[in-house]
């Protein structure tokens, strides 16, 4: 069995799409749990982009361990700088250098010719090798570029010091068969050139991007880019846990393997939808909620006599086990740190773990069962690294159709100062949110407002995401509780303690 590797560029690529930002302290936790995964490399961001991807790509090289991490760059000596200065406290730094080489961008996008991009690649390639020991180097847009001229570009960056070369199928332009044919034709023309990996970089605009990618791996592709739950920009990339469990599940067909610990797939997602609070479509593979559920009565009277009839894989193949234990008030502090640590969260400090269970035995007298979504939402609202300088100790909110919506409230700063607010609004969310500003004497503008039953029933948690703006800064927030008007408080309050970061 060959291996290939996984470039992981869900802190990148994934990060990027609208929904899916993430802060320094979700970046960390999540680089944590993909070097537990056991991803290859972890693109941690662009650096160059802002002062604050810079600070996210360097605290992810400075701590994350055992694995390669590494930052886009554009194909200039400025971002090749000034990324090496990000990653180069990494154990395993490696710069991800990009140009585009199809006709379309080079003329509409980059005005630049084709001599002039073999110039570029040649000079930028050469210098970032100065820099760093290790250099990728990925074509954009290539597959509708010409082979040949692909093949030139290609060829220059391995000569001067690419040890991977990467091509994107940057607007999921191309079907697996032109995938395959690519990667066959490349490793060909590159079979004389220095030591090198080819990889591929697959989105899925036409809904091939895991297609594709087994594609690529299936003529030999060494590399691969993928993104937890396919996240990415405008339809995503390729899934790390579609292409993953396709490799585990077909070994006759591709006789390759990955170094990814296939049990840590489904914590990884939860905790990635934990962190964004952007969730999986149920019927997602792998990972899905529904991914091994049985409806249809054939099917269950299958699964029930042999699960091999209708799973190719299993629950617990992905670290989704069954038959869990049922979670209630009567249930200990192991039994729920045993669930945290399956759902993604087993770094939780001690301090976090006895605020989640106070707050888990809380929610236990409310609810007669606890299930996954609710230990979710308790456990993201803790480890978003976010101080409580600002905490709610009582509020009065008056609302209904023949009177007005007033809100008094009484906020405690830095545990022993309060402030008390008092405001009326268009409804009772905005009586609140007035009332909060009155008692810090903020002018927040409310910008977003996303409201979601956690779980079924009478007795479900709402959970409420908030994005508001100070000025020119903006933040989100997130709160969760069974009284949704206490959840949207913590939600506002939880963005305005982002602010004082």
């Amino acid at each position: 069995m060959r291996k290939v590797e996984i470039f992981d560029s869900t802190l990148r690529d994934g990060e990027q799409a609208p929904g899916f930002s993430m802060n320094l302290s979700e970046k960390l936790s999540m680089a944590r749990i993909l070097a537990q995964l056991g991803a290859d490399v972890i693109e941690a961001g662009f650096a160059a982009c802002s002062q604050g991807d810079f600070a996210c790509v360097k605290a992810v090289a400075d701590e994350i361990k055992g694995v390669s991490v590494a930052s886009l760059c554009r194909c200039t000596e400025k971002d090749s700088e000034i990324a090496w200065n990000a990653i180069k406290n990494a154990e395993k730094p490696l710069l991800n250098i990009f140009i585009a080489t199809s006709d379309l961008h080079m003329k509409e996008k980059l005005d630049m010719t084709r001599e002039q991009i073999l110039e570029r690649v040649a000079a930028t390639v050469s210098y970032a090798k100065t820099l760093c020991p290790n250099i990728e180097f990925s074509a954009e847009d290539a597959t509708r570029s010409d082979r040949n001229f692909l093949a030139q570009v290609l060829k220059t960056a391995v000569a001067n010091g690419a040890s991977v070369v990467n091509m994107a199928d940057t607007v999921g332009y191309a079907q697996p068969w032109e995938i395959e044919e690519l990667v066959a034709f490349m490793k060909k023309e590159l079979a004389d050139s220095n030591p090198h990996k080819l990889s591929v970089h697959c989105h899925n605009d036409l809904g091939l991007a895991t297609a594709n990618t087994l594609a690529a791996i299936k003529a030999g592709a060494d590399r691969v880019d993928v993104t937890v739950n396919g996240i990415g920009e405008r339809a995503g990339n390729a899934a790390l846990e579609e292409v993953v469990m396709a490799l585990k599940t077909r070994p006759d067909l591709y006789g390759a393997e990955t170094s990814v610990n296939a049990k840590m797939l489904f914590p990884a997602s939860r905790k990635l939808t934990m962190l964004t609070g952007c969730k999986v479509q149920p019927n997602k593979a792998v990972v899905g909620k529904n991914a091994f559920a049985h409806e249809a009565g054939i099917h269950q009277h299958g699964v029930m006599k042999n699960p091999d009839t209708y799973e190719i894989f299993h629950p617990e193949d992905v670290g989704s086990s069954i038959g869990r234990i049922i979670l209630g008030k009567h249930s200990g502090r192991h039994a729920l740190l045993d669930r945290i640590a399956e759902l993604g969260f087993a770094e939780l400090t001690e301090e976090q773990v006895k605020t989640v269970f106070e707050k888990f035995k809380i929610l236990a007298e409310t609810k007669k069962t606890v299930g996954d979504r609710d230990i979710e939402a308790i456990v993201r609202s803790e480890v978003l690294g976010i101080p409580e300088i600002y905490k709610l100790d009582k509020y009065v909110i008056n609302s209904g159709n023949i009177l007005s919506n007033t809100c008094n409230i009484r906020i405690v700063k830095r545990g022993d100062v309060f402030l008390d607010g008092f405001a009326a609004g268009e409804g009772p969310i905005d009586a609140a949110y007035n009332a909060i500003n009155d008692a810090l004497k903020k002018d927040a503008r409310l910008l977003d407002y996303v409201i979601e039953s956690v779980t079924g029933g009478t007795d479900a948690q709402g959970a409420v995401s908030v994005k508001i703006a100070v000025g020119e800064k903006t933040v989100k927030g997130y709160g969760v509780s069974v009284n949704i008007f206490e959840a949207s408080i913590f939600a506002y309050l939880n963005a305005l303690n982002a602010l004082e970061e």
